[in-house]
């Protein structure tokens, strides 16, 4: 009986990390600008500010959306605090105490929705990488989910 709780318990954390098996969700991704900087060997120039992804210039209101939020914190509760906690504490990823003030928001919205591009381009997601030796699952989050929980986050950090 013991064992099976184990296996049972295992089993669980595994399904809350996303199932593996379904293909990424892809969304059409705009035409390439061609006046997109370059660096000298020719490559395109990369932001690690900005990240890797759609969003470029995000600008948050002062004040928190609490209904926003609560909408991030359930999508939370769902896909992210298995492998998360709301403190500094790291459990198999990063805690998220401080993210908005450690990352620009542009930042946390693209690691969000595009986070395998992320991991392979961005040094600061190879960094935390190092550290927590797993990578994340795409969770396959919209736009709009990828905003609630960046509105949580911001909750979490203390804005009112």
């Amino acid at each position: 009986m013991k064992k099976m709780m184990i296996v049972l318990g295992f089993a669980a954390f595994l399904g809350a990390c996303g199932n593996q098996n379904n293909p990424p969700v892809t969304e059409p991704q705009p035409a390439a600008d061609t006046n997109e900087a370059t660096t000298a060997n020719g490559n395109p120039s990369y932001d690690p500010n900005r990240g890797e992804g759609k969003f470029h210039d995000v600008v948050l209101p002062a004040t928190l959306d609490g209904a926003m939020a609560d909408k991030g914190q359930k999508i939370v509760e769902l896909k992210c605090e298995s492998c998360h906690k709301m403190t500094d504490e790291k459990l198999v990823g990063p805690g998220w105490k401080g993210v908005t003030s450690r990352h620009q928001p542009a930042w946390i919205l693209n690691f969000i929705t595009n986070t395998d591009a992320m991991i392979d381009k961005d040094p600061k997601a190879q960094a935390m990488l190092e550290i927590c030796m797993v990578r994340m699952p795409n969770q396959n989050l919209s736009d709009d989910d990828a905003r609630a929980v960046l509105e949580f986050m911001r909750k979490n950090d203390g804005i009112k």
